[in-house]
């Protein structure tokens, strides 16, 4: 009887793998049909690709020409500027520079200020150097000229572009710093 047993089994698997495969190729057939129709009724509507344009290559000349980011270029530019009658740079390239007019405004602090044969100095701390400066002296790298000196802040006259280009004056002033014991 055991042996009948996986006769009967393999026997029925196979009836039932075969029941559904004929019940699937109805379905199938029907799936064909379906397709079949729905290539015949629609039409695909493609647009054809155009044309690659030529390339037409170029050669670069620009290689001799002035680098727009220049010294030289903004150097030609200033003194353009400062041709121009009531410019406010005029007066400012035609001088010798004086040395912290190398270095930005934010890169000094006031340390202290002093009274010497009556006349105000303030001393500014640049690159852990120490300078006296006073009234009418340059600093700061946008033509910054002292206007004031006072116990507590260094006020100055700089001259900067706007947003038009055109140069206006600022006030600016650097404040005593005192440093934290």
């Amino acid at each position: 009887m055991m042996a009948k047993r996986p006769h009967q089994l393999l026997l029925t698997v196979t009836a039932v793998a075969a029941f559904t495969l004929v019940g699937c190729s109805d379905d199938q057939q029907e799936l064909t049909q379906w397709t079949e129709q729905q290539r015949r009724e629609v039409k695909p509507n493609v647009q054809p690709l155009s044309a690659p344009k030529k390339f037409n290559p170029q050669a670069y000349v620009a290689l001799g020409g002035v680098e727009p980011f220049s010294n030289q270029k903004l150097t030609v530019a200033l003194k353009q500027e400062a041709r121009q009658p009531n410019s406010l740079l005029a007066a400012e390239l035609n001088r010798r520079k004086q040395p912290l007019e190398a270095y930005p405004l934010d890169s000094m602090s006031m340390v202290g200020s002093l009274t010497k044969a009556g006349l105000p100095y303030a001393l500014l701390r640049v690159d852990n150097l120490l300078y006296q400066v006073r009234q009418g002296d340059y600093l700061g790298q946008n033509y910054g000229k002292i206007t004031k000196i006072s116990e507590t802040d260094v006020s100055l006259r700089e001259i900067v572009q706007d947003a038009a280009g055109e140069w206006i004056e600022r006030t600016s002033a650097l404040q005593l710093q005192e440093k934290a014991r």
